[in-house]
């Protein structure tokens, strides 16, 4: 009777709780079919562009109309893609109705190297003799770097400029782990290979620290020199109020030359009503870039050479995934682009701080195949590091920007041991019943014996040795070359040029550019894989998903056992290309 009464009550929750969702659905499909209905936008016949930066910039961009009443989704449903930011730029650059750009930089959100291409693309729009004015409520300083670019800056006079310098943080959990009785085993090659360090010490390698020094070395002084031809200041000056923290208010900046003037919202949109010709602001015709693109935006049919290009976001791991590069996914993808006779060239995007040795290998396998086929161009995003790297190296060229984060080469794994935390915190033994002597090496309940810690080892240098190969077959460098630059330590992809782990800097146009010449294309569209799904897939996917977790939810049984089903999947040995951080700057 208690096992009737179980059923019928999971049955009234998981019933209530799909109704709930589907009421939440519906109201939501109607409102998001709104945005079908949307007429395509018009530019006029003269205007000013101003350049969307509340939208996020990311590596492809992305727009999910029913992401908003999806309750398994969080974060924005709408992305730019900066291919799409940087061809509008040169677009307006060639359209007479464009007289002049706008940008207001108080919210800029995208990644370094976005910000570097981007920055690219308004210095060869001004190029076109047109002028360029930047405006921010608060300055960060990559918004600032982007800033310099125009050719007139003003600030909110209450607003801030702090110039403080490139920062990396690193934290450390050894003492936390001890406390818990959590031990952490790390075997690894690359003596600035630091992925994990922070869980096996309280501070950071000497050959860490120094990798990191060089890295936000690299970066700030690619910075300060763009901004001082910019602004007419030299590099010493600019180190010199930075050491001092000179610049603390709207007007320490201007006494400084880092800006124009001074200046509320309203005067900035007289000052632009002035620069447009007319006498009062409804006569001010201005365009989002986002709209514009919009408007503008034609794709060829006719044009049956193509160049695809393939983005690699995200950490490498093995199995499908939309999220991250997964290797069966990928595979899928790199395959209908070596197939598609149409196709001529290719751009491979690596935005990756790498993530599975043997994910990495399978994909890398796959572009050999599309390189016997089509000439491969690889443009490097914020990283291209550790696996990211491995699956770049052999490609025809490499473009890197200088704050890409490149390199660490060098392979690891870690091996956890919780045998003290269960009897700690827990007041659990674990036993084992082996056929052999070291059947349980990776329950997780005992330490590493000598044998088995060596047994690890011989496959991390086996695949670091693999990984030193293929880079010195890629980059036409010997094997004990590669392995002086690589160890596992990251390079800015300023230095990069230099120790001859990419070819040229630049951007994806850059290597579209490349790709083409590779191609002997004179003409060509681009086509992007992942392709991007539709409206009606998309909705279907999110019926799917929705519909799963509310069954999940109402069965507390099919919650465990798919955890469960999680933990059996994490067992085995892992060895990992990756970078132990991710790069944020302020």
């Amino acid at each position: 009777m208690k096992s009737f009464f179980k059923i019928v009550l999971g049955t009234l929750v998981g019933t209530l709780l799909a109704l709930t969702l589907a009421f939440f659905i519906m109201l939501g499909i109607v409102g998001s079919m709104a945005s079908f209905s949307e007429t395509k936008p018009v530019v006029p016949k003269s205007a000013v562009l101003s350049l969307d930066f509340n939208t996020a910039i990311t590596e492809q961009s992305t727009e999910d109309p029913f992401a908003s009443i999806n309750p398994m989704q969080s974060g924005s449903s709408k992305t730019q893609g900066i291919l799409q930011f940087v061809q509008t730029i040169d677009k307006a650059a060639k359209d007479p109705a464009i007289k002049f750009i706008y940008m207001n930089l108080t919210n800029l959100n995208g990644g370094v190297t976005h910000i570097e291409e981007i920055k690219s693309a308004i210095e060869r729009f001004r190029l076109s003799g047109k002028a360029v004015i930047a405006y921010a409520d608060n300055f960060s300083q990559p918004a600032y770097y982007l800033a310099t670019s125009a050719d007139k800056i003003y600030l909110s006079p209450t607003g801030m400029l702090p110039l403080t310098g490139v920062s990396v943080s690193s934290v450390f959990f050894k003492d936390l782990l001890d406390k818990l009785g959590i031990e952490v085993q790390l075997i690894r090659h690359g003596k600035f290979k630091a992925a994990a360090e922070q869980f096996i010490s309280n501070k950071m390698s000497p050959e860490n620290r120094q990798q990191l020094q060089d890295y936000v070395d690299a970066v700030w002084e690619s910075w300060v020199e763009e901004i001082a031809k910019t602004r007419e200041i030299t590099p010493e000056e600019i180190n010199l109020m930075t050491d001092n923290l000179s610049i603390s208010t709207a007007q320490d900046a201007l006494d400084a030359g880092l800006i124009d003037g001074l200046m509320y919202k309203d005067n900035m949109v007289d000052t632009l009503v002035k620069l447009f010709g007319v006498e009062k602001e409804k006569e001010l015709k201005i365009i989002s870039s986002t709209a514009y693109h919009k408007a503008t935006y034609k794709i060829d049919f006719k044009e049956k050479n193509k160049i695809a290009i393939i983005y690699a976001n995200g950490e490498i791991v093995m199995g499908k995934s939309e999220n991250n590069i997964a290797s069966d996914s990928f595979i899928e993808h790199v395959s209908k682009v070596r197939k598609d006779s149409t196709i001529k060239a290719v751009v491979f995007r690596v935005n990756s701080p790498g993530g599975s040795a043997q994910s990495s290998d399978v994909i890398e396998r796959e572009l050999q195949l599309l390189m016997e086929e089509k000439p491969v161009v690889v443009s490097m995003g914020d990283y291209a590091a550790s696996g990211g790297y491995w699956i770049s190296a052999k490609a025809n060229k490499i473009f890197t920007n200088n704050t890409t984060l490149t390199g660490s080469i060098g392979v690891f794994s870690i091996v956890p041991n919780f045998q003290k935390t269960m009897k700690k915190h827990l007041s659990l033994n674990a036993e084992s019943v082996n056929s052999n002597q070291y059947s349980d090496i990776m329950s997780g309940f005992r330490p590493l014996a000598t044998q088995e810690i060596e047994f690890v080892r011989s496959a991390i240098e086996e695949i670091y040795t693999n990984f030193i190969t293929l880079v010195s077959e890629g980059r036409g460098m010997t094997p004990e070359e590669v392995d002086e630059i690589a160890q596992g330590r990251v390079w800015a992809g300023s230095d990069a040029l230099i120790v001859g782990l990419a070819d040229e800097r630049g951007g994806i146009l850059d290597a579209i550019a490349s790709a083409a010449t590779f191609g002997n294309l004179d003409s060509y569209r681009i086509v992007e894989y992942p392709v991007k799904k539709n409206a009606i897939e998309r909705l279907v996917e999110m019926l799917t998903k929705t519909s799963f977790a509310a069954e999940t939810l109402s069965n507390p049984y099919t919650m465990l056992e798919n955890t469960y089903q999680k933990l059996r999947e994490e067992r085995g040995i892992k060895h990992f290309t990756r970078i132990p951080y991710n790069i944020y700057f302020n």
